[in-house]
């Protein structure tokens, strides 16, 4: 049976990867209807589609024990899509300059901004858990090998 723990990881996993898909699936379909004739900004959103997508099946796919880098790298790419997004709304990107009023433009704000939480929140949660028989030691004290007896002195001579 599992774990609240376990059920928690599991929760936040499945979600993490469904808002890296939704995240992806918007810049493809965007990319798709015609900001794929922006410079700079149309091949970022097929770029931002096909990380995303990768991303998310890595998501699903990676053993627990290396999920938290992975969950880690997932959420700064959302955090950076979604600081992108933010630049576009507010100061421009790329001389480009979106509206708010844009189709798609809330929905992906409301995306990115829980995908980044649950994703920040799942890396945590990943990078905190140790498998069961899984030791690490970073500062091992060494044995003192200098120590003699009287096995050791017959060795010697």
């Amino acid at each position: 049976m599992a774990t609240r723990e376990t059920a928690a990881r599991l929760v936040l996993r499945l979600a993490g990867a469904g808002l890296t898909a939704a995240m992806a699936a918007i810049h493809l379909r965007l990319w798709a209807e015609g900001y794929r004739g922006l410079a700079t900004i149309g091949p970022l959103f097929l770029l931002n589609g096909v990380v995303g997508i990768l991303l998310a099946v890595a998501l699903l796919v990676t053993p627990v024990r290396r999920l938290g880098p992975v969950a880690a790298v997932t959420a700064l790419f959302t955090a950076g899509t979604l600081g992108a997004l933010i630049l576009s709304l507010t100061t421009g990107l790329f001389d480009f300059t979106e509206s708010i009023d844009a189709e798609l433009v809330r929905p992906t704000l409301y995306v990115e901004t829980a995908g980044t939480a649950v994703l920040t929140v799942l890396a945590v949660a990943a990078l905190r858990h140790r498998s069961p028989g899984e030791h690490h030691h970073r500062h091992r004290p060494r044995q003192d090998r200098t120590r003699s007896t009287p096995e050791h002195e017959d060795l010697r001579k």
